[in-house]
């Protein structure tokens, strides 16, 4: 059994497993006061874990998408709020509706670009610093980031579209007379 290949893991594990009640002084009808973790016992037990922190994860993560397009939504009504002037100016200037519309679509969607940028960032840097503890090898695939940036951008322009359009609907003359 030393380092041979050829031979089934089957065979290894019942020699272990009579070399193990040996020792333990076992008799033939009590059970086993010891297990042997195989390889497929390891991965089944890997892939329950992954399959329950993925049921936790994912709705926490749609909650906070939810949470933080609720905030990106105020922040730019609040923007508008404080911008109806210079809104008034522009529009009276010849900006077309969908001017404005762009801007403050890509005001949000910078804004939450920018904030999944920064939880990104906090990801990678605490995987390196769990890297330095733990044994288990930590990696982001390619494809993790751009679609980590994406969504976060989608969420900005969706969540950043009622304020766009509210702004862009401001009629130019009270918007000018707002303070």
């Amino acid at each position: 059994m030393r380092g041979r290949a050829d031979v089934p893991p089957e065979k290894v594990q019942d020699q272990v497993r009579v070399l193990m009640r040996t020792r333990h002084k076992l008799d033939y009808s009590k059970p086993d006061d010891f297990s042997i973790a195989t390889d497929e016992a390891t991965e089944q037990l890997l892939g329950s874990i992954v399959n329950v922190v993925a049921a936790v994860a994912f709705p926490v993560v749609g909650i906070s998408l939810v949470i933080g397009g609720i905030v990106i939504m105020n922040i730019m009504l609040a923007s508008v709020t404080e911008r109806t002037r210079e809104i008034g100016i522009r529009k009276s200037l010849g900006a077309t509706r969908r001017d404005i519309l762009m801007q403050f679509l890509v005001e949000s969607a910078m804004m939450s670009g920018i904030g999944g940028l920064i939880g990104l960032l906090v990801a990678v840097t605490s995987m390196a610093i769990l890297k330095q503890f733990v044994p288990v090898p930590v990696a982001i695939p390619l494809w993790a980031p751009v679609i980590a940036i994406s969504v976060s951008t989608l969420v900005g322009v969706f969540f950043g579209l009622y304020p766009a359009n509210r702004a862009a609907r401001l009629d130019p003359i009270i918007a000018l007379r707002a303070d």
